[in-house]
């Protein structure tokens, strides 16, 4: 795919209001381009809009916990390229939050929410491999953990939406298919930052990731899109699934943890994705913000289309 897709896609993502998670994964996807000075620009608006308590993006909704870490990997970039105070500052607290400040429970484990002691699927891209960037390891891997022992559905092999501590049920039990593609896309960036002296780990990251991938694929339409619950066929078809399945394909493949077999399937999930953008390159047909119960656009949509093609030109490269 021509490069003026991507820009077209880029363009449309800048010019979208942003969340702090979608800030966030904005910022990963212009890192993972390599495009340093949007990562600049968009950590120093991040830490513009940070409060007291060291969480920074917020816009709006203030009730986030695990969230504001997902711009965590562009910051710390940020602070090596500018040196610059006002942004290692930011850094500093963002990284209190997330140690100190952050409710959890018992055990140590983050919620997802101020309001509530829930657990969320999306949590597993906000803050573990923000840790494992900061060089938390023991904090990464605890946090990985502890999501996963909630939140994963052994009888399914998916995981689970929304686990809630105090009361031990599921506030949403529904296997959302954008909740497992943040799981899945948030192991290709772990894997980048954990050190080999935690292979043991690395291993069962690429293993759980490996058969959560197989399942979710059982489930892959003809079309190459996914349903928003991806064993509930009554749900809308969604886009941004693909995207992230196929971006953990790519990185799997070109980073040799992943058996090459599943490019097939990667290119697949690609085109499908690739003939939704529009003509302002707005990403159709993902789940819509600001709502996330119907197909609709969003910048996580648009950040992971991106991801998705920044990671296939690697593979041809190799």
């Amino acid at each position: 795919m021509g490069n003026t897709l991507v820009e077209k896609v880029s363009t449309a993502l800048l010019s979208m209001q942003r969340y702090s998670w979608e800030q966030g994964v904005a910022m990963q996807a212009f890192l993972e381009m390599g495009q340093f000075d949007t990562v600049c620009a968009m950590a120093f608006e991040s830490i513009n809009r940070s409060i007291e308590d060291g969480r920074a993006a917020v816009i709006g909704v203030t009730d986030g916990v695990t969230d504001h870490c997902s711009i965590g990997e562009g910051l710390k970039k940020a602070c090596e390229l500018t040196g610059n105070a006002f942004l290692g500052k930011g850094r500093q607290e963002l990284r209190k939050w997330a140690l100190e400040r952050a409710p959890r429970n018992e055990a140590g484990i983050v919620y997802h929410l101020t309001r509530t002691k829930e657990f969320w699927a999306d949590s597993f891209y906000m803050l573990p491999p923000y840790l494992a960037v900061e060089g938390e390891y023991e904090e990464a891997m605890k946090q990985w953990n502890g999501y996963w022992a909630a939140l994963y559905d052994q009888e399914a092999g998916l995981l689970c939406h929304q686990w809630n501590d105090e009361a031990k049920s599921y506030t949403r039990k529904a296997h959302w298919g954008v909740g497992n593609g943040w799981t899945l896309a948030a192991i290709p960036r772990m894997l980048e930052h954990l050190p080999e002296e935690y292979a043991g780990d690395r291993e069962e990251l690429i293993l759980k990731g490996t058969r959560l991938l197989d399942t979710l694929l059982k489930y892959m339409r003809p079309d190459g899109f996914f349903h928003d619950v991806v064993d509930d066929p009554a749900t809308f078809a969604e886009t941004n699934l693909s995207q992230m399945a196929a971006y953990f394909i790519y990185r799997g493949v070109s980073e040799e943890w992943l058996d090459e077999k599943y490019l097939v399937t990667a290119d697949k999930l690609r085109q499908a994705a690739e003939s939704k953008v529009n003509e302002f390159g707005f990403v159709a047909d993902v789940c819509g913000a600001p709502t996330f119960d119907k197909a609709g656009f969003a910048p996580e949509g648009q950040a992971f289309f991106l991801l998705m093609e920044n990671a296939a030109q690697k593979v041809k490269k190799a």
